[in-house]
């Protein structure tokens, strides 16, 4: 019997202002939803390296990594399966906002006024707000 293991994903939070970034879904899970941006990691890639990949990917944008925000487990967070999914705070660099790759939109969104988020990003972003990232 072959060993199940979990999927790792990143998640990015970029705020400007009171204002985070999120990505309306193009396919499923989640198809319509908004989400932080972020994917899976590829093999052979540092998580901070596959953060810097998908924002570029799915918002344009090119940023560094300002700081680990935490890292989410929970077995049912993804219809897909197990994953494990790191979240980073980045900080832009450069870029024009555009939608990319699965994303078929791409925008700020004030933090006190959210719409439906995929997956487990709404307790993400709360997790952040308690701690004052």
């Amino acid at each position: 019997m072959a060993h199940k293991s979990p999927k790792v994903t990143v998640d990015a939070v970029l705020l400007k202002d009171s204002s985070v970034l999120l990505v309306k879904r193009r396919y499923p899970p989640f198809e319509g939803y908004w989400a932080l941006p972020g994917g899976f990691v590829e093999y052979g890639e540092t998580t901070e390296t596959a953060v810097l990949r998908e924002m570029v990917e799915e918002t344009g944008l090119q940023v560094r990594v300002e700081r680990l925000i935490g890292v989410y487990s929970n077995p049912t967070r993804d219809p897909r399966g197990h994953t494990i999914s790191v979240v980073y705070k980045v900080i832009y660099k450069s870029g024009e906002l555009i939608a990319g790759d699965d994303a078929a939109a791409v925008k700020y969104f004030n933090a006190m006024q959210l719409p439906p988020l995929a997956f487990d990003h709404e307790k993400i972003l709360s997790d952040i707000q308690k701690v004052g990232v």
